[in-house]
C-alpha cells in the first residue's frame, strides 16, 4: 500500500506540474501577441529561467551566411558581448542539439567535451547543468534555447525537457513572425522614403521645367511666324517638340496627384475668380503657342469657398490643360464661376472636338483614353481628369461633363460648397 507521505508527494508533485501547464499557457499567450523582437526575446529567455527554475537561460540563432549559431540573449549576460562569440556546430553542445535536432540533458557538464567554455568564460559564469532544446519551425531548426544549472532537485528531468521544447517550438514562430514584421516595417518605410523621393523630385523636375519651357515656346512661337521654307519648318519642329514637353511636365505634376484622396485636405478662404485667374496665367503660354485664346469672365459679388486651393488649382489646371488640347489651332477656351444655389460652379467651356454621348462618363476614370493609344494625336497620360474627379470629392464637391457631340465643343463643370459669406 501507498503510504500518506507518499500520496502527499504525489499530490504536490501533480499540482507542481499542473502550475507549470498554467504558467505555460500564459507564456504561450504572451508569445503570441507580442511582434516587438527584441522584447520577444527577453520575454523568453526570462520566462524559460523562471519556469524551468534555472540560474541562466540563453537564446542562440542559426546564422546562415556564417554557418553558426550566435547568441542573442541570455539572462543575466551582455547580449552585445556575447553576440561576438560564434559557437560553431561541430565543437559545441548547442551545435550537436542544432544538428541532430533534439533536446540534450547533461546534469555534469564538466565531463563533455563538447561543451563550449569560452562563452562561461567571457561572461564569468560557471555551468554545471544544461539543458538544451532546438528550436524548430516545422522541419527547420532556426536556433537553440539553453537553461543552466538548475536551482533545485538534483538536475534537469525529461518533463522539463517536454515543457522547454513547447517552449522553443511556440518561440521559434513567434520569433519568425516578429522578424517578417520587422522586415515588412522596413520595406514599407524604405517605399515611404522612395515614393518622397519620387514626389520631390517630380515637383521640382516640373516646376524648373516650366520656365525655360515658356521662353522656349513664346521663342518658337515667333520664329514659326516670321520664318519661311527650310528654317520655318526647322521651327515649326521646335515648336511642336515645345509643346510636347509642357504636356508631359503637366502629367509630371498630375503623377504627384494620383492618389489624392489619402493626401491630408489644408482648407482655407479660396477667392475662386482670383483662383481662375491663377490657373489661366499657369496655362496661358501653352494656349498662345497653339493661337488659342483663355477667356475669364468677371464674378461679381466674389465667390468665396473653403478648399485646399493647392489641390483645386490642379483640377482648374487640368481641366483647362484638357479644353487647350483638344481644341484645334485658334480656338477659345472660356472660364467663369458663377453661383448656382449653395454651391459654386466653376465652369471650363471650349469649341474643341467635343464629347460623344458615350465617353462623358468614361473619360473620369483614370488612364482612359477616348482615342486609340496607337493612333491618337493628343498625348498625355490620361490621368487629368481623374485626379479632378477625385480633388472634387475629397473637397466636397463633385464634377461632370457637358457636350453637345462631337465636333461642337464641351464644358466642364466643377460644383463647390459655398462659405456662409458668399
Amino acid at each position: 500500500m501507498t503510504g500518506p507521505n507518499s500520496y502527499d508527494a504525489e499530490r504536490a508533485d501533480l499540482k507542481a506540474q499542473i502550475n507549470v501547464l498554467a504558467r505555460l499557457v500564459d507564456i504561450s499567450v504572451t508569445l503570441s501577441s507580442t511582434l516587438d523582437f527584441q522584447r520577444l526575446i527577453n520575454y523568453i529567455i526570462t520566462a524559460a529561467a523562471e519556469l524551468l527554475e534555472a540560474e541562466v537561460a540563453s537564446l542562440l540563432l542559426y546564422d546562415d551566411k556564417q554557418n553558426e549559431l550566435r547568441f542573442f540573449a541570455a539572462t543575466g549576460g551582455d547580449p552585445s558581448e556575447l553576440a561576438k562569440i560564434p559557437v560553431p556546430l561541430n565543437a559545441s553542445i548547442a551545435g550537436t542539439i542544432f544538428r541532430e535536432n533534439r533536446a540534450i540533458i547533461i546534469n555534469d557538464v564538466s565531463k563533455d567535451s563538447r561543451h563550449f567554455r569560452k562563452v562561461g568564460e567571457k561572461v564569468n559564469f560557471h555551468s554545471k547543468m544544461l539543458l538544451g532544446v532546438p528550436m524548430r519551425i516545422k522541419d527547420r531548426v532556426t536556433g537553440v534555447l539553453e537553461a543552466l544549472n538548475k536551482k533545485t532537485g538534483s538536475g534537469f528531468t525529461e518533463f522539463d525537457a517536454r515543457i522547454f521544447s513547447i517552449i522553443a517550438s511556440q518561440a521559434a514562430v513567434a520569433i519568425e513572425n516578429a522578424r517578417l514584421v520587422t522586415a515588412l516595417q522596413e520595406a514599407y518605410a524604405d517605399l515611404g522614403k522612395l515614393d518622397k523621393m519620387k514626389s520631390d523630385f517630380i515637383a521640382i523636375a516640373s516646376h524648373e521645367l516650366r520656365t525655360p519651357l515658356g521662353v522656349i515656346l513664346g521663342y518658337a512661337t515667333f520664329l514659326r511666324e516670321d520664318a519661311k521654307g527650310e528654317t520655318g519648318q526647322y521651327a515649326q519642329a521646335v515648336f511642336d517638340s515645345a509643346v510636347h514637353m509642357r504636356k508631359l511636365v503637366e502629367d509630371m505634376t498630375n503623377l504627384r496627384f494620383m492618389e489624392v484622396g489619402q493626401m491630408p485636405v489644408q482648407r482655407e478662404a479660396v477667392n475662386l475668380h482670383e483662383l481662375l485667374a491663377e490657373a489661366r496665367q499657369d496655362t496661358l503660354v501653352l494656349a498662345e503657342a497653339k493661337g488659342q485664346k483663355i477667356l475669364l469672365l468677371p464674378c461679381d459679388p466674389p465667390l468665396v469657398a473653403q478648399a485646399d486651393r493647392a489641390k483645386l488649382i490642379v483640377a482648374v489646371s487640368n481641366l483647362i490643360n484638357n479644353a487647350i488640347r483638344y481644341t484645334p489651332d485658334g480656338g477659345a477656351v472660356e472660364l467663369s464661376v458663377y453661383r448656382k444655389d449653395d454651391e459654386a460652379w466653376l465652369q471650363v467651356k471650349d469649341n474643341g472636338r467635343g464629347i460623344s454621348p458615350r465617353n462623358l462618363e468614361s473619360i473620369f476614370d483614370g488612364f482612359y483614353q477616348v482615342e486609340d493609344h496607337m493612333t491618337r494625336k493628343s498625348g498625355g497620360l490620361g490621368i487629368g481628369l481623374s485626379i479632378v474627379r477625385n480633388t472634387m470629392k475629397l473637397l466636397g464637391g463633385r464634377v461632370w461633363a457637358e457636350s453637345p457631340g462631337e465636333g461642337r465643343g464641351s464644358t466642364f463643370i466643377c460644383a463647390l460648397p459655398l462659405t456662409a459669406k458668399s
